[in-house]
């Protein structure tokens, strides 16, 4: 073999196909985004998957163990509650609450966070001094304490539960997007599209924005997971997602009357709930190592 055929560039894969390589071997990132998935999925098809009505209630089929247990039924795998109803289907459906605060309280906060970080980093001065007083003041906020007042105050359900976490978890988006549009706003492509005459909303929206994508994927799945479990501290201290809607921090609610004599009536639920923080633990985690500059494993 020649030395001019020893010389030619070997061909290199594009960044997609990198990107993949790198995050099918990140072990914590397969393992949480299958837990999230399976989750997910389950909760998408809850109508198909619960054998019964999560709000039916039935008092003479009530307390039934799990199947596994002596005096259990298969006709209702995990049991059923104080007032009999079937807890596999209103764990299909208790995922769906939890999902969906998640998600709304990340979109939420995403936007106020990101909005107050990007505007403060770019544009520096009094802008930048105001949005790191509200940052300030609310860190000195403590958060399950607000949360508890103004639910206690306003009444607990599922849109409050929503807006009141979405207005008190934008901290971390504001700080970090702060951080990094700092990092970027003088670099060579905000120059020269400055230059060519962009616009600001242009140059954010267009130029900076998607640069910090990545960071913020990493924050919004830390918020999610945060979300739930606030969601379920307020749901267990009546003051979150009411009854009869499923929630799995309602579930252990209800069935703490019962964990020294059926301790699954909150175990099944407290399990699932921390299975599912901890996927999406993983997945942000994660994401976090595939998306660094360096590449850690």
């Amino acid at each position: 073999m020649s030395s001019a055929s020893l010389s030619l560039p070997l061909p290199t894969l594009p960044a997609w196909r990198r990107g993949l390589r790198r995050s099918l071997g990140h072990r914590g990132l397969v393992i949480g985004s299958v837990i999230l998935a399976l989750i997910a999925l389950a909760a998408l098809l809850a109508p198909w998957l619960s054998p019964h009505d999560p709000y039916a209630q039935d008092v003479t089929q009530r307390m039934i163990p799990p199947a596994w247990y002596a005096k259990g039924s298969w006709e209702h795998l995990l049991g059923t509650d104080k007032l009999g109803r079937d807890y596999l289907s209103r764990l299909l459906y208790g995922a769906r609450v939890s999902l969906f605060i998640g998600l709304a309280t990340a979109l939420i906060s995403g936007l106020i966070g990101t909005t107050m970080g990007v505007l403060a980093g770019y544009y520096g001065g009094r802008v930048d001094a105001v949005v790191s007083y509200i940052i300030t003041t609310r860190l000195a906020l403590p958060v399950v304490l607000v949360a508890l007042a103004t639910a206690a105050l306003v009444g607990g359900s599922l849109k409050v539960v929503i807006v009141l976490l979405g207005l008190l978890l934008w901290d971390r988006f504001a700080i970090v997007t702060r951080s990094a549009t700092q990092q970027l706003r003088d670099a060579e492509f905000i120059a020269a599209a400055k230059a060519l005459g962009a616009s600001t909303p242009y140059i954010l929206l267009r130029e900076l924005l998607p640069n910090l994508m990545s960071a913020l994927t990493v924050v919004a799945t830390l918020e999610m997971a945060h979300a739930i479990l606030l969601e379920a501290t307020l749901s267990f201290l009546g003051l979150g997602v009411q009854p009869p809607t499923p929630s799995w921090g309602l579930m252990v609610a209800e069935g703490k009357a019962y964990m020294f004599f059926q301790p699954w009536v909150i175990v099944i639920p407290g399990v699932v709930l921390a299975v599912l923080v901890l996927g999406i633990n993983l997945v942000g985690d994660g994401l976090r190592d595939v998306t660094a500059p360096d590449g850690r494993n």
